[in-house]
């Protein structure tokens, strides 16, 4: 389901993205969202976010890297 919020950002980029990036920039916080949701979900598990994205690991690791989510903040800190 598409919020208000998903619409709203991506009619943003539309009116401040003039570069042609577009499409890389919504889909990069598309990814974003889904991957920090995932871990936050498994409580920093990467197998478990993975298999929840339907994804392989090392992909999530890359995308991790890609995109510099600190995966630390999603880890249980008893």
């Amino acid at each position: 389901m598409i919020t208000d919020s998903a619409v709203a950002k991506i009619e943003e980029s539309f009116t401040f993205r003039k570069d042609g990036n577009i499409y890389r920039s919504v889909i990069e916080d598309t990814e974003r969202i889904l991957i920090e949701k995932a871990l936050q979900y498994s409580e920093g598990n990467q197998l478990t976010a993975a298999k929840l994205l339907g994804i392989n690991r090392n992909t999530l690791r890359s995308k991790i890297r890609k995109l510099n989510i600190d995966q630390g903040m999603f880890k249980d800190h008893e």
